[in-house]
């Protein structure tokens, strides 16, 4: 008869640089059910990987640095999928790859700021809080109305063209796969600040990006999930590179187990969101954020004491 608690053991497995021990399979799962995401949404994942990992007990440091490895898998494997049905937009996420390095190369020299400060822990969490609510509460009102004009509509919701500041500003370039005629600045901004934040919070900045593709720079959401997921590739790989020199906290076994996972789950992904419309693969992605967001908010509320001990000059 096979003893469950010594089955329990030999699943687990040692992390070198988390200097934890977590089952093998708990984290081929995590990784998978991650990658079902990127593919269904266009995200990297990170936004929910990162804080998961917080959950079991990997440190916020290492979780940042060692999740960009997976989402650069589960990015890449999307891409293919959306490269075979022509719905990237290759020109605009080459600009939105400009922003994204040079946002990259600031985030890093702020995580190393703060890690020597001490204060890296509790303000990565912190950021998360933050920026996962907002998101979260502005799709998922957006998503509402979407819905609610397409039921009265009787029918999918008409794009609106008109013209907004976007297409006043200068340096205009033509983007022929989204129908597009407008100035680099915009998708350059947008880039620096996915880059920050894929530095400072192990995310693809999937969740920041996707809405405002589809927002601010008026593109149709059929391009937006690949050309979001083109750019995040290099972005997290780049930030992955800077992480793994600058601060060692890239853990390989961890980033292996969550990438073989990620894989085989954007795969799965993919397949799901084609059979989807746009404004229920919207309003669940928001569901999705703030639910992660309620947990991470509650976990820094309900622990006063590791907010007094992160933030005392000598560690307790």
């Amino acid at each position: 008869m096979v003893n469950p608690a010594g089955l329990k053991k030999h699943m687990q497995i040692y992390l070198p640089i988390a200097e934890i021990s977590v089952n093998a399979f708990l984290l081929l799962g995590l990784g998978g059910l991650v990658g079902i995401l990127s593919g269904m949404f266009g995200v990297g994942g990170g936004f929910l990987m990162t804080p998961l990992l917080f959950f079991i007990g990997i440190p916020p440091a290492v979780a940042v640095a060692t999740e960009a490895n997976q989402i650069v898998a589960s990015s890449f494997s999307g891409v293919l999928a959306h490269f075979r049905r022509q719905t990237v937009d290759f020109k605009m996420g080459g600009v939105l790859l400009i922003g994204g390095l040079i946002g990259a190369g600031l985030g890093i020299l702020l995580f190393n700021h703060l890690k020597s400060l001490g204060q890296v822990d509790l303000l990565v969490k912190l950021f998360y809080v933050v920026f996962l609510g907002v998101v979260g509460a502005l799709m998922f009102v957006e998503s509402l109305n979407a819905i609610r004009k397409s039921r009265k509509a009787g029918g999918p919701v008409a794009k609106r063209r008109q013209r907004t500041w976007v297409h006043s500003l200068p340096f205009k370039m033509r983007f022929r796969t989204s129908g597009l005629y407008i100035s680099v600045i915009p998708p350059i901004i947008v880039g620096i600040l996915v880059g920050i934040l894929a530095a400072i919070m192990g995310v693809g900045g999937g969740f920041i990006m996707v809405p405002a593709m589809i927002y601010i720079l008026g593109m149709p959401t059929k391009v937006v999930v690949g050309t979001s997921l083109f750019q995040i590739i290099f972005v997290t790989a780049f930030t992955t590179m800077l992480h793994a020199t600058t601060n060692f906290t890239v853990d390989i076994v961890l980033a292996v187990l969550l990438l073989v996972g990620g894989v085989i789950g954007a795969q799965i992904g993919t397949k799901i969101g084609l059979k989807m419309k746009a404004e229920q693969l919207r309003i669940l992605l928001a569901l999705m954020v703030l639910i992660v967001c309620g947990k991470l908010a509650s976990d820094l509320l309900l622990q006063p004491s590791e907010l007094f001990t992160l933030g005392a000059p000598g560690g307790h």
